[in-house]
């Protein structure tokens, strides 16, 4: 029996499913056949035989029939109210297509608009699987923002609907004092920690858990700040303002230091291989200073090298990283910084050897938000053209799907009450219509979610 403390046997459960394999991702990774869901929470995890005297009258009862039961994913960077402004296009799909989609989108105006977008994404990933997200950037930096997706509004739009009951995921947020993709500042940063009341949590469902830093852009645009040279000689640099790099740098850190004195959570957008060192180390002197566990947070991370991963790992800073990104713009990072470059990028596997907590996400409306093509990408590194980027890079199957689940609710600082399917915490889950070990890699995103829990709510069934 899984994670069981009693061996009397609690009320009839709600619901039961059994005769299929349920992935717990526990720290044993351990495999169950059957779980039982009582009251929101998961009552018992185990074989059919230990979880069938919770079936009562009223219990519904899943016959699983071999299919596999996963924890809920957890897309842990996501923007959501710009996906749900694109859907179904791709910002990826239409750089492939070489074209940048003709006119640009409407601007979300009201909350009306911004809310219905918040909704659209809701119902999207609740036939996906996914039962939480992180927003992570919104704030007053982008409150004239072209899109209307990014300003101050739509965190007051996402408190709203969790208090109403109306969102299907739990949503985590970031807060955003620059620009997006652009230049930030440390009197902006400053002004906004001071000034900027953020929405109240609502409890479970909907939490500004800190703030997003933008350091640098991305090496395909040359402008990632890179230890390696560019192929016309330059570095890139930061997006932080500054007259020189020297105090850009310096910008770059007191604005961490800042936002870590103030008690958030920091994730820092940061590409080029100079940036990472710079950011990691950052992090590691803030942590130092008071042992505060911040969950900081490298987002993308393009290119890492091993004596950063160790700063990392040491600081317990987490990577947050996309694995459809490096399969898809591989070829555009060699053009940029050569091909040496290839054995730090995207270092996935590396990561996870170092220490570093992994998470693996979508970015979208970057990606799609579809996690299976996630683990896909993340197991095989494959791209669209049938050749493999980055073998070394490649995960085990097990460790793609901790990145969607029990990882990313460490960064969420609720790995206590989610992330695995252990008894007491909430009952957030997914079926697929098959069984996750006989699946292949590259076929698992044409198999369907069959069925999406909430705390024990089913918001998506077929």
């Amino acid at each position: 029996m899984l994670q069981n403390e009693s061996p009397s046997d609690p009320a009839p459960a709600d619901v039961v499913m059994t005769g299929g394999t349920v992935h717990t991702v526990d720290s044993a990774d351990r495999v169950a056949e059957a779980i039982a869901v009582t009251g929101g929470r998961i009552a018992r995890v185990g074989t059919a035989g230990e979880v069938a005297p919770l079936i009562g009258p009223r219990t519904r009862v899943i016959r699983l029939r071999g299919r596999s039961v996963l924890p809920g994913i957890n897309d842990s960077h996501l923007h959501g109210v710009w996906l749900g402004q694109m859907w179904p296009d791709l910002l990826m799909d239409q750089m492939a297509a070489g074209h940048h989609g003709g006119e640009p989108l409407p601007r979300l105006e009201t909350a009306e608009a911004r809310r219905g977008a918040i909704l659209r994404t809701g119902e999207l990933l609740a036939s996906l699987g996914v039962t939480s997200y992180t927003e992570p950037g919104l704030g007053p930096g982008e409150d004239a923002g072209p899109s209307g997706c990014f300003g101050s509004a739509a965190l007051r739009d996402y408190a709203d609907l969790a208090a109403e009951g109306l969102l299907s995921a739990r949503v985590t947020a970031l807060m955003l004092f620059g620009e997006l993709d652009g230049a930030s500042s440390l009197p902006g940063l400053l002004a906004g920690l001071r000034d900027f009341v953020p929405p109240a949590d609502v409890p479970g469902r909907f939490r500004v858990a800190g703030v997003k830093i933008f350091a640098d852009g991305i090496p395909p645009m040359r402008n990632a700040w890179t230890d390696e040279p560019y192929a016309d000689g330059t570095h890139g640099g930061l997006l932080v303002e500054g007259g020189s790099e020297a105090e850009r740098e310096a910008g770059l850190v007191a604005m961490i230091d800042a936002a870590h004195a103030a008690g958030h959570q920091i994730g820092v957008h940061a590409t080029g291989s100079r940036t990472t060192r710079k950011v990691a180390d950052a992090f590691g002197a803030a942590r130092s200073r008071d042992g505060r566990d911040a969950r900081h947070y490298v987002i993308h991370g393009d290119v890492i090298s091993p004596a950063t991963l160790a700063a990392m790992a040491a600081a317990r800073v987490g990577l947050n990283t996309q694995a459809g990104i490096a399969v898809a713009t591989e070829d555009m990072l060699r053009d940029a910084l050569g091909e040496d470059v290839l054995a730090r990028a995207w270092p996935t596997r590396d990561a996870l050897a170092a220490g570093v907590p992994l998470c693996l996400s979508s970015d979208a409306p970057v990606l799609t938000p579809d996690w299976r093509a996630g683990i896909a990408a993340a197991v095989t590194r494959r791209g669209l053209d049938g050749s493999v980027r980055g073998a070394a890079q490649r995960l085990a199957l097990a460790q793609a799907l901790r990145a969607y689940t029990a990882t990313p609710a460490w960064q969420d600082g609720a790995e206590d009450w989610k992330g695995s399917l252990e008894q007491g915490k909430v009952a957030d889950l997914c079926v697929l219509e098959a069984s996750l070990l006989e699946t292949e890699a590259e076929a698992l995103p044409q198999v369907p979610v069959a069925l999406t829990m909430v705390g024990g709510r089913v918001v998506h069934e077929l």
